[in-house]
């Protein structure tokens, strides 16, 4: 029986070379688009490669950003005794209580939150 390894392939950033080329030839007069085609890069990368260009005079990759900040983390304490004390509450309730204390998020932001801690939102039948 074969053994399969599973190697996570990390994606690169295009070289500087091609970033050269791709923004020499927009500078020349050709659209970011056509110049997409003839790279074989896509329509946005190029738009985006023009517009840092353009803008900052870089062709530099962009620092990678890693994860986004959890929105809610200095709210655990907050968010966990809420749920605790009012088992019943909607998605939509929590949210309205953020909004209270100025805090403007989507309600996948807060279904995440929940999620990531194992706390389940749903109804039970029978409460009142």
């Amino acid at each position: 029986m074969r053994e399969f390894y599973w190697v996570a392939i990390v994606p690169q950033a295009y070289s500087k070379d091609l970033r050269k080329r791709l923004i020499r030839l927009v500078e020349s007069g050709t659209s970011a688009r056509a110049a997409a085609k003839v790279f074989s890069v896509s329509e946005s990368t190029a738009i985006k490669w023009t517009k840092r260009w353009r803008a900052e005079k870089s062709i530099a990759p962009s620092p990678v950003r890693g994860h986004r900040r959890a929105l809610l983390a200095d709210r655990t304490d907050q968010l966990l005794k809420l749920v605790e004390n009012n088992a019943d509450l909607t998605l939509e309730e929590v949210r309205t209580h953020l909004r209270r204390s100025g805090v403007h998020v989507s309600l996948w932001t807060i279904w995440n939150f929940f999620k990531q801690r194992r706390v389940s939102l749903k109804k039970k039948r029978g409460r009142a």
